[in-house]
């Protein structure tokens, strides 16, 4: 069982109208709707919540953590990034999605401005599969066809990716790194790009299976942990 707690910041679905209509009960809901099956169990958690809702108790019982936010990234206590940023080191998985790019967890594990350029123009969105034999691809066709999404575009101030599994291209002519991943420590992390509030990106099937995936590709592998620091030799030293 992977175990899965889906944070999100929840604020842009108590004061704006048209993000509640697209998610009443909030993004973090939907996700945790979209995700959970056989094999995955999900719990939510948000920015209100004592400790953001991310206790040492929780984060100790989770295997992915999947991030959103956006208009609160400044709220998020630093001692709560630094707990996620010791767990993910210590082989907890991470999903960070879309605007969550300029989450203190992001930026920090990532070590740059993680900035890039904007739109919001409802056009269309096509994410082409460029890593086709990437566990996160399987079960895709060749590319996922939005309708309507914000525009991210490059150049995006990221690390270069350890893999790159899709790139996206707009409407208005960008293309974008939409789909990469990351390994720090023993954990392994995941940016994917799509899921602007005001869109209903995240009650898309194809959308919610590359979050599954994602979440069996970050899970723990259960590799033992590395041994650092003075230690003996294993082999007798002749000197």
């Amino acid at each position: 069982m992977i175990r899965v707690t889906v944070w999100n910041e929840f604020l842009h679905e108590k004061e704006h109208e048209e993000v509640i209509k697209v998610y009443p009960d909030g993004i973090h809901n939907a996700i945790a709707r979209g995700i959970a099956e056989d094999g995955i169990a999900v719990r939510t958690a948000t920015l209100d919540q004592p400790e953001h809702g991310l206790t040492e108790e929780v984060l100790n019982d989770t295997d992915v953590l999947i991030w959103w936010g956006h208009m609160g990234h400044d709220k998020v206590d630093d001692a709560i990034v630094d707990r996620v940023h010791q767990r993910v080191l210590d082989g907890m998985g991470l999903i960070v999605l879309h605007s969550a790019h300029f989450s203190k967890i992001f930026r920090k594990l990532m070590g740059t401005s993680c900035d890039l350029k904007w739109r919001e123009a409802n056009e269309k969105e096509r994410l082409w599969v460029v890593n086709p034999a990437h566990p996160i691809a399987a079960g895709l066709p060749e590319y996922i066809t939005l309708e309507h999404e914000e525009m991210y575009g490059e150049h995006f101030d990221i690390p270069a990716p350890d893999e790159l599994i899709f790139v996206s291209w707009f409407e208005g002519g960008e293309v974008f790194r939409s789909g990469c991943t990351f390994y720090r420590g023993q954990g392994r992390i995941f940016y994917f790009r799509p899921g602007h509030e005001t869109y209903p990106t995240y009650h898309n099937p194809q959308i919610l299976q590359v979050i599954k995936n994602g979440v069996r590709w970050a899970a723990p592998a259960g590799a033992a942990k590395p041994v650092r620091g003075n230690v003996k030799p294993l082999e007798p030293i002749k000197g």
